[in-house]
């Protein structure tokens, strides 16, 4: 090809798209158009060739020409997006060709990224639901996601559109049946009985991806299902035996489909389940086997004496992992359900020997320190621990070992005091992990303060074993998931999720305040530094330090708080009702101060923050929830131009709301 910033090379490329035998095969033409693209110097001759495909005859022209037009802009960089170019777009979704139309709106989306994506008004919206019918399966998914965007006006317009709609929630598509679902749940937010319709009907689907040959999608639905029995438990009992685990899926499935099976558990399927699940202990694979025994422990916090009669009989098997998973499930389960001490004490001797993890260890330890009383050779089972003491590789197995031994010597004295000593001797002097001398240090100190004071530490008040098993069974509302439906946030779990996409957060955009006013007045701090002690917020973000115990009082926020312009305005998620007393003890922990703060239940409910960093800069702060399970508004002055610094503090108030939303909900 001739020199590409030239006439000729210019010449050329329209050369190739006006060709009718490129034009005439599909493949060859967008080959052409993309290839040309990537080339260096040649963008800025390109939108007049690229503006003629997207008027040509041949649809399959206009769709490499639409496709084209998001490569072009993207490979420019941050140069201004063309408006022209952007209206012949939104005038092509009302092509005549669908494929035209789903390419418009993936080119819109990628061009006016940084304005928020392509908008979706009523007329496109009517427009896109006219054209649902002539759509293939990906392009019906697409602009499913799409009209996420669109609120209706009305609730006649609303139901309209699900009716309008309802039919794909029967398509043979996986794809289209969870985008279908997704935008029905979000928009029938106020309609919780229409919420639940459509989780019934989407039972069949959903039941049919998680048998799939295709383990991608098996295992997806799968985290569907359970994100689903968190609103909804026992919404798949009666299909349980579908979850039962196929000898040919891999590892990763059966674990989610023994998850699932433990929240379908009832009074009617609770033998079948247990059963089933006995079959996979033995499994060949040790994480399979631990994984289905840890899956009985936690059905034994309800069904207590058939899981504990079926944990016994497996520990008779002898076998290393397999005693080692049940002694952990038996840890987890006294500490839960007091009530089933005794007979978990009953089947602990004898099965010392075949623990060789570090995890089963402890966990026979703890049983023996807490309970000791109840085994009769619970001091000879942990003299034996004492002994190899100095060949155990793991130092969290002598710190429990020093804390079960001092417990037990509460119990039985004339058994454990000769080892005791032994062990603190062996912790003091020659242990090199410092974690472990310190811990024995810890407890020798504590013995000499007298037996009454290590029994105030050391030994609790217990549950009382006739309370039985007390845990917060509440069922999440659909609306605190609904927006994570069809996305990866079930598969990763919502913490994890909220990590992965902390490395791409949403920019809040901060205004470029003029505050030369108030930094070259002559007037002092309104907050004066009455304490040297800071705390350090976010290291590793930046170098904010906020000063604690500083206020302001109401009048001295309003006059500052009216003389500042606006540097940061920026939307936070929340679910539920707001706890003011929660919120202002969270806030108080970072150096936020509360100036006012609505009382719970009011709306809209409003908060007004101060803070002072070191340097004395003021942030002041607006929260605003106009309704429950809605965004928070959060307006954010500062009254000296710092970016950085600003961010550093949106970033602590984001992480202190954050963990309060996740405490509400």
């Amino acid at each position: 090809m001739p020199y590409l910033g030239g006439e000729e090379a210019l010449r050329e490329l329209r050369r190739a798209l006006a060709n009718p035998h490129v034009q005439a095969d599909r493949l060859r033409y967008r080959a052409a158009v993309l290839r040309v693209i990537r080339m260096p110097g040649i963008q800025e001759y390109l939108q007049q060739p690229l503006l003629s495909g997207l008027r040509d005859k041949a649809s399959y022209v206009r769709r490499a020409a639409v496709l084209g037009c998001a490569k072009m802009l993207k490979l420019q960089g941050d140069c201004e997006v063309d408006g022209a170019l952007v209206n012949e777009l939104y005038s092509l979704l009302r092509d005549q060709d669908p494929i035209v139309v789903v390419n418009c709106l993936r080119a819109l989306e990628e061009i006016l990224k940084k304005e928020g994506g392509v908008v979706i008004n009523k007329p496109i919206a009517h427009h896109l639901l006219n054209r649902m019918a002539d759509l293939d399966q990906w392009g019906q998914s697409e602009v499913l996601t799409f009209l996420l965007r669109y609120r209706p006006r009305s609730e006649e317009e609303l139901f309209d559109i699900l009716n309008l709609l309802d039919g794909y929630l029967k398509s043979s598509s996986p794809s289209v049946v969870m985008a279908a679902t997704k935008l029905f749940l979000v928009l029938a937010r106020e309609y919780p009985h229409v919420q639940a319709d459509v989780l019934v009907r989407v039972k069949g689907p959903l039941l049919s991806a998680c048998t799939s040959e295709s383990r991608e999608l098996c295992f997806t639905a799968l985290c569907h299902v359970r994100q689903i029995l968190g609103s909804l438990p026992g919404h798949f009992s009666s299909h349980y035996k579908k979850f039962f685990c196929s000898y040919s899926e891999p590892h990763y499935i059966k674990c989610q489909k023994m998850e699932v099976l433990c929240e379908l558990v009832n009074d009617e399927n609770v033998q079948q389940v247990l059963e089933e699940l006995k079959g996979y202990c033995t499994d060949v694979s040790v994480e399979l086997a631990q994984g289905a025994i840890f899956a009985i422990g936690n059905i034994a916090r309800t069904y207590t004496e058939q899981c504990v009669g079926i944990l016994t009989e497996l520990l008779g098997l002898q076998q290393e992992h397999i005693t080692s998973a049940v002694v952990q499930a038996f840890r987890d389960l006294v500490w839960l359900c007091p009530q089933c001490t005794d007979a978990v004490c009953r089947a602990l001797p004898s099965c010392e020997d075949a623990i060789q993890d570090s995890e089963g260890k402890r966990a026979l330890i703890w049983l023996l320190g807490a309970h000791g009383e109840k085994v009769p050779n619970a001091p000879y089972v942990l003299e034996e621990f004492v002994e190899n003491v100095k060949s155990e590789m793991f130092p969290a197995v002598k710190m429990e070992l020093l804390t079960a031994l001092v417990r037990l010597f509460l119990s039985r004295p004339a058994e454990c005091q000769d080892m005791l000593g032994r062990l603190l001797y062996y912790c003091i002097e020659e242990e090199m992990d410092m974690a472990v001398r310190d811990r024995g240090l810890f407890y020798y100190r504590l013995l000499q303060s007298g037996v009454e004071e290590v029994k105030w530490v050391l030994c609790s008040p217990k549950s009382d074993p006739s309370l039985g098993l007390l845990e917060d069974q509440t069922e999440r509302p659909v609306n605190t998931w609904a927006s994570e439906f069809n996305t990866l946030a079930p598969v990763y779990g919502r913490e994890r999720w909220a990590l992965v996409t902390a490395h791409q957060p949403a920019e809040p955009s901060y205004a470029c305040s003029s505050c030369t006013d108030s930094r070259n007045s002559d007037t002092e701090s309104l907050i004066s530094e009455g304490s040297k002690e800071v705390l350090k917020v976010h290291p590793n973000t930046g170098s904010l330090t906020l000063i604690p115990d500083v206020y302001l009082t109401a009048e001295q926020f309003e006059k500052t708080w009216l003389s500042l312009d606006m540097s940061c305005h920026l939307s936070l998620p929340w679910c539920g009702t707001v706890h003011p007393d929660t919120i202002q003890t969270a806030l108080h922990v970072v150096h936020i101060q509360t100036i006012a703060m609505s009382k719970a239940g009011v709306q809209p409910w409003k908060a007004y923050l101060s803070a002072q960093d070191d340097a004395g800069c003021l942030f002041l702060t607006e929260l605003l929830l106009e309704a429950a399970d809605s965004e928070m508004q959060v307006s954010v002055k500062q009254s000296e131009a710092k970016p950085e610094a600003l961010q550093t503090f949106i970033s602590a108030l984001r992480t202190v709301m954050g963990a309060v939303a996740g405490l509400g909900s």
